[in-house]
């Protein structure tokens, strides 16, 4: 298996609604979010109108021909912040694989691709929203991310980009 990354095609943007999907943290044990979930607007708001906003970034992984994962990054104003809000210069970012491709490094590899990405433009630094109970919990940590604040089943995480 040989996995590529890259931006996002603006043919692919749809990929990002599939991933954003995937990115909702289920317990195990409970059920799936009804796929309708990604239309509430609260959620919906991390890849609505991809592009359209300044400093939009979206990688992903390609295993031959086939999408496989996906990260992306978006800032928010303070009137509409996200589960990760940090402040409106933070670009959020969120993360999916599908699940016959994790645990083979291609997280970490979309992090490192995002991190890149966001550094080489002068965002300094990036944050993320991650269930306590999410194994992609100890992925950030050792990747750097350092916890910014905490609420009653997720944190909020944030890692400094210019110290890269």
């Amino acid at each position: 298996m040989k996995i590529n990354y890259r931006k996002i095609k603006e043919n692919e943007y749809q990929f990002l609604e599939e991933m954003l999907y995937e990115a909702l943290f289920v317990p195990k044990g409970q059920p799936k979010f009804p796929k309708s979930i990604i239309e509430h607007p609260e959620i919906k708001k991390y890849v609505e109108s991809w592009n359209q906003k300044k400093d939009d970034l979206a990688v992903v992984a390609i295993n031959e021909n086939e999408l496989v994962g996906a990260i992306w990054g978006r800032k928010f104003q303070a009137d509409e912040s996200g589960y990760g809000y940090v402040d409106e210069s933070t670009p959020e970012i969120s993360m999916a694989v599908k699940n016959e491709y994790r645990n083979k490094g291609i997280g970490k590899e979309l992090l490192k691709q995002i991190e890149m990405e966001y550094s080489r433009i002068g965002i300094e630094k990036i944050s993320l929203s991650v269930d306590k109970l999410n194994p992609a919990k100890g992925l950030y940590e050792r990747s750097g991310y350092r916890l910014y604040k905490e609420q009653e089943t997720s944190i909020t995480m944030i890692k400094d980009l210019a110290s890269k």
